[in-house]
């Protein structure tokens, strides 16, 4: 035993017991049960509304980074136990006051600090540091008010309207643009019809967030990549947008809707692919130099 460790018990790593589980199980869900107004209203609306279907991916992104860092289980410290009570109280506070006032995000961020709160007043500390990763992903379970998200998806979509225009016209599709209208053999297509003005926008960022985590790179490529993710939204969202424009112009309503509908998950493969085209990118420029990792290096 360490000095350290024998001057401070608590610091000793541990296994959890089955009774210690039982109450982190036990509390959580007593936690999510205080705030499930605030959680069924989060699965309703990434259930019914495509443009927050992050919420629907948002706990699988948190399982997989979860289980990466699984091995950090066997270096356990319970420390700073009470920093739980406190975050239940915080999130209890921020539910409490977001329901009386209408502030949906309030309302349901709270309900999620409730039941990290239960997991950390029984884990302690641990559960936070050694899985940031995972932790902050759980804000992509909070769906973001409309006008909030067009702030980014109109921008997103002015720029989507005029990069599809140009790859249409290397196709020599007979296209025409007003603003975020496009026009196709005399069939008016709006952004907002074919694209939802960027929808599943906030999805694709949560791939980008994911992929960030999932592989060993560098923070200056992570945060790269990170402040990359719209330009990525973008492209994913061209290459979702020509063949659904030209569908809407060449085919069916009901077969253009469909395809719509199918190639909106199906940019989540291709956001990946372009993720993955970036980093090989940046890995040829630099000769490996800024992707390699020492074993160490992928601690977070």
């Amino acid at each position: 035993m360490s000095d350290a460790s024998a001057k401070n018990p608590r610091a000793l790593s541990v296994k959890m017991t089955r009774w210690q589980l039982a109450a982190m199980i036990g509390l959580t869900s007593l936690a999510v049960a205080v705030g499930w107004g605030a959680w069924r209203d989060m699965i309703l609306t990434g259930w019914n509304d495509e443009e927050s279907s992050q919420v629907l991916l948002a706990p699988l992104a948190v399982v997989w980074l979860l289980w990466l860092r699984r091995e950090r289980l066997a270096h356990w410290q319970y420390r700073f136990r009470w920093v739980g009570t406190m975050l239940i109280a915080l999130g209890w506070l921020a539910c409490s006051t977001g329901y009386r006032h209408d502030h949906y995000m309030s309302w349901e961020t709270g309900a999620i600090i409730m039941a990290l709160g239960a997991v950390v007043t029984v884990a302690g500390t641990d559960a936070l540091t050694r899985f940031l990763p995972a932790v902050a992903a759980l804000i992509f379970l909070v769906p973001v008010f409309p006008s909030r998200r067009y702030l980014i998806s109109r921008p997103l979509g002015a720029a989507t309207a005029r990069a599809t225009q140009l790859v249409c016209e290397l196709f020599r599709m007979q296209i025409e643009r007003h603003g975020n209208l496009l026009i196709v053999n005399g069939v008016n297509v709006s952004i907002a019809e074919a694209c939802s003005g960027m929808r599943m926008v906030m999805t694709l960022l949560l791939v980008s967030y994911v992929y960030c985590f999932v592989m060993p790179l560098r923070w200056p490529v992570r945060v790269l990549l990170l402040v990359a993710s719209p330009i990525t939204a973008v492209l994913c969202n061209v290459i979702r947008l020509v063949p659904t424009v030209w569908m809407f112009g060449n085919a069916s309503t009901q077969r253009a809707q469909a395809f719509h509908d199918f190639s909106g998950w199906l940019m989540i493969a291709v956001a990946f692919l372009v993720l993955m085209g970036i980093v090989r990118a940046l890995t040829a420029m630099t000769n490996g130099k800024l992707m390699a990792l020492r074993p160490m290096e992928r601690a977070i």
